[in-house]
């Protein structure tokens, strides 16, 4: 299926998100759309899929001009869509969400839906439990769930925005040979959306490149890295440098912890972080990592053992005292655990404000809305809703919402969703606090941003913590062998971080 898409305009207010944009989708291919963050890729997409409607310009569906009003319109035309956060109900089971798209009828057919459920992940080697709730799900096997529900009805354009968000680097590769094998053996329309130039120039046949809401350049892959960053940002990007810090006193003591869950129990968790140290955490997602993170920001409860902040036992202690001890919590899932859909920045940034007056002075609350919108430069308004910004402000919000001085900030996925100049404009904020003494500790699934930003990196591998090891004595090989749950293969570990980089 060819798709077209003709001299797109989309306005928000005074903001054109899409101002003129062309870009030809061929049938079998895998086209990649290319941008920084606010670029316009989303809502391009979203103007394709009948999420969005366009204020002028023409999409043609194998040359017939169509127009969508809805994404069930755009389905039934064979263009789907795989968002960036996945669409589904957590608290159902595998088997009902398929059905949710699969079959509309007031009583399912459930058995057929199983059947092809099971037809469909056989094809694509996708091993989904029918009966298993959404909750027990990783991000990747949401988002292979999405993509048989798609198949399924009937989809030959599938868009994929930011589909490697999150994802562990097993999961990446699954879904690269299965959106592979859609465009070459099955002849579908792949639109792959995304910020991360090595994957476009690993996956993608075709490229299209947007900054600030136009088009600035097309290229047939393979193509040099150097001329795409030169099309996204219209400028090289020279390297972050990453100042030493010297490290200070404990700030976080985690002795002998344990920290059950119902899929997994974490035991015996062991690690202590100094004031100005930077501590990476890998491993495949489900292995214990985030429920570490989530038990040293007070949100999980430990069984056994102690966790201490500047010497002083929280083991117990509610979340509240958590946050007044100077501790700070970024979670990957940004709008259903970090912001809250509905409101705007500038009530956003009146809840944050912990010790502010009982009434809200909003003007002062409009303010500094706009003060922190301006320093953290996030394209939106102190009136505009949290939802309507793209994944990479909404990031940006998170830190703008953070305390000026804290002891431990502790994150998943600080990069998630972020273009290379963004990637690197918060890793210097980042690296201002450890100036100042705060210890941070993060979640990645980028063994580079690891090895790159950490002094020290932590696997964990089937709720087991491994002994921490220094960035700069391990490589990316070594670490892939430590979350494998190997020892490094001969050879790994030599060299510093920065020859495998």
């Amino acid at each position: 299926m060819k798709v077209e898409l003709i001299d797109i305009h989309k306005h928000f207010g005074s903001v054109r998100a899409n101002d003129g944009v062309s870009m030809t989708i061929e049938s079998g291919s895998i086209h990649g759309l290319l941008g920084e963050n606010g670029a316009g890729k989303t809502t391009l997409m979203k103007c394709l899929t009948g999420y969005q409607t366009i204020d002028s310009g023409t999409i043609k569906v194998n040359g017939q001009p169509v127009a969508f009003a809805s994404p069930a319109e755009a389905i039934r035309h064979g263009i789907g869509m795989l968002h960036q956060e996945p669409l589904d109900f957590p608290q159902m089971r595998v088997l009902d969400n398929f059905l949710l798209g699969f079959d509309t009828r007031l009583i399912p057919d459930r058995r057929a839906g199983q059947n092809r459920l099971q037809e469909l992940g056989t094809r694509f080697r996708f091993e989904l439990d029918p009966d298993a709730e959404v909750t027990s799900l990783t991000i990747g096997e949401r988002q292979q769930l999405e993509i048989l529900r798609l198949l399924a009805l009937g989809a030959q354009v599938i868009i994929l925005d930011e589909p490697t968000t999150g994802i562990s680097a097993p999961q990446k590769a699954k879904l690269f040979a299965t959106l592979r094998q859609l465009a070459d053996d099955e002849r579908r329309s792949v639109v792959f959306v995304s910020h991360k130039l090595e994957e476009v120039e690993q996956l993608c046949d075709r490229v299209t490149v947007l900054r600030h809401g136009r088009v600035t350049g097309e290229a047939e892959m393979p193509c040099p890295v150097s001329t795409l960053v030169e099309l996204m940002f219209g400028r090289s990007l020279p390297p972050l440098e990453c100042p030493t810090v010297e490290h200070g006193p404990p700030v976080l003591q985690v002795e002998g912890a344990t920290i059950p869950s119902y899929r997994l129990t974490v035991a015996d968790t062991r690690l202590e972080v100094r004031s100005g140290e930077v501590v990476g955490i890998a491993g495949l997602e489900g292995s214990g990592q985030r429920l570490f993170l989530r038990a040293c920001a007070g949100l999980e409860r430990i069984t056994a053992g102690r966790i201490a902040i500047d010497g002083k036992a929280l083991s117990h202690a509610p979340y509240r005292k958590f946050l007044d001890a100077g501790i700070a919590y970024l979670p990957a899932n940004r709008m259903d655990e970090g912001l809250v859909t509905g409101l705007t920045l500038t009530e956003h940034f009146a809840l944050a404000n912990r010790t502010g007056p009982f009434f809200i002075d909003w003007q002062a609350a409009r303010k500094e809305a706009a003060e922190r919108i301006q320093h953290y430069n996030v394209i939106g308004r102190p009136e505009s809703p949290v939802e309507a910004l793209s994944g990479g402000n909404q990031q940006r919000v998170l830190l703008a919402l953070l305390r000026q001085k804290l002891r431990l900030l502790l994150m998943e996925h600080p990069t998630r969703g972020l273009d290379v100049e963004s990637s690197n404009w918060v890793w210097q904020q980042l690296l201002a606090r450890r100036e100042d003494g705060t210890a941070i500790v993060f979640i990645s699934a980028d063994l580079d941003e690891l090895l790159e930003y950490a002094d020290r990196i932590v696997v964990f591998y089937g709720g087991r913590m491994l002994a921490p090891v220094a960035a700069c004595d391990t490589t990316v090989e070594g670490l892939g062998y430590m979350i494998a749950g190997k020892e490094p293969g001969a050879g790994a570990q030599q060299g510093g971080a920065h020859d495998e980089a």
